[in-house]
């Protein structure tokens, strides 16, 4: 009898997940299942998604300065990186790596998941295409790349407000829910549906709302305006001139599909010490001037928007912008806590990877942030 019903009982489960196998299908949605059986993203989903080569060029390592790793990390500092699970740790200044660490089995090479680093990096290869006259101007609006985006309320959104996060489109970037727009992006294989599907539903350029859309949508702009993959353009004009190492990865929405442009570059800490090193000095790299200084400014300036009902302090061309007792710094972000953090007035560079962050305070700021600043510029911010 105990047997029977188990039998029936099994049979019923699985009609039922052929059944929800099926509505989702039908609906578009099958990425539901994907997203349930991996759960939330990871550092390491590297191997869940197609991915094209950013191929590097000849290496231009890193000095090693003369103290490297002879300072010892305070105990604040350790106990954040240890209670947040990092997987590395860099601290490079005056074009010399001081510090560096690593855990889980990572080294120097090993490959980790950028998140929304990667916006920092579009942000880079959109001032490329504007230098190089492949973009006439950042005031231009994306229709004139994206025909497909033009509906009546898009037409008027510009490269520069997609820039800013000001584009006023319909984006929700809960990540922790099952059906918003940017697990769709994640986890769906098709990109360039679910772009062209969105509507302004806010004024464009008025006010700031992060949504990883804008940065897709700079994507499929970078790539019509080049006619190059994002990966290929990236390399030529970005990986290989700054003497990145190591080859990086940059995850597809599909087989030989398009970039997610708002994510998943994947490189290790001492190239993503690179793109720092870039900005820090003004779009110059050993000689060579690879971006303009005018939209390495721009970039790292507030964005002339508002940022709820004050103005926009904290935000520039797809990197963020915070300070430590007053000195300046800009850094890119990813989700889990990847962070490039530059801090021009010390020539001071470090980067953290890891599987978690700080829980955001009730302005939203995340806690872990002012920590790895204050106790790094406690290490390394003397006057120099």
């Amino acid at each position: 009898m105990m047997a029977s019903m188990k039998r029936s009982w099994w049979k019923v489960l699985v009609g039922v997940l052929l059944v929800t196998i099926a509505v989702l299908w039908f609906s578009g949605k099958l990425y539901y299942i994907k997203a349930l059986a991996y759960n939330y993203v990871n550092i390491d989903d590297i191997n869940l998604f197609h991915v094209r080569t950013v191929e590097a060029g000849k290496p231009q390592p890193w000095n090693i300065a003369s103290d490297y790793n002879k300072k010892e990390l305070n105990p604040e500092l350790r106990k954040a990186l240890e209670q947040y699970r990092t997987v590395a740790f860099l601290v490079v200044q005056n074009d010399s790596i001081r510090y560096e660490e690593y855990w889980d089995n990572y080294d120097a090479s090993s490959l980790s998941n950028s998140f929304s680093m990667a916006k920092s990096i579009i942000s880079i290869l959109i001032g490329i295409a504007h230098d190089e006259g492949k973009i006439k101007s950042l005031d231009q609006t994306a229709c004139e790349y994206l025909p497909d985006f033009c509906s009546p309320e898009n037409k008027v959104v510009t490269i520069r407000q997609l820039l800013m996060m000001s584009s006023g489109l319909n984006y929700d970037e809960g990540y922790a829910s099952l059906t918003s727009p940017v697990t769709r992006s994640y986890y769906d294989t098709d990109l360039r549906k679910q772009m062209m599907e969105l509507r302004v539903v806010t004024k464009p350029g008025v006010s700031f709302n992060y949504m990883s859309a804008n940065t897709q949508l700079l994507g499929f702009i970078l790539e019509k305006a080049t006619g190059k993959s994002i990966s290929e353009y990236a390399s030529e004009k970005l990986w290989q001139p700054i003497g990145a190492e190591h080859d990086a990865k940059w995850s597809l929405d599909h087989k030989d599909g398009t970039e997610k442009a708002y994510c998943c570059f994947y490189s290790n800490a001492r190239d993503f010490a690179r793109i720092g090193k870039l900005f820090l000095n003004k779009g110059m790299w050993n000689g060579k001037q690879v971006i303009s200084e005018a939209y390495v400014n721009a970039a790292i300036s507030p964005a002339p928007i508002s940022d709820g009902d004050a103005p926009n302090t904290i935000y520039g061309y797809q990197w963020w912008l915070t300070d430590y007792m007053g000195t300046p710094v800009f850094y890119a972000r990813g989700i889990l806590g990847q962070y490039i953090f530059v801090v021009p007035s010390k020539q001071l560079i470090f980067v953290r990877l890891g599987h978690e962050r700080g829980e955001k305070d009730a302005n939203g700021e995340l806690l872990d942030v002012p920590v790895y600043l204050s106790e790094v510029m406690k290490l390394y911010g003397e006057n120099l």
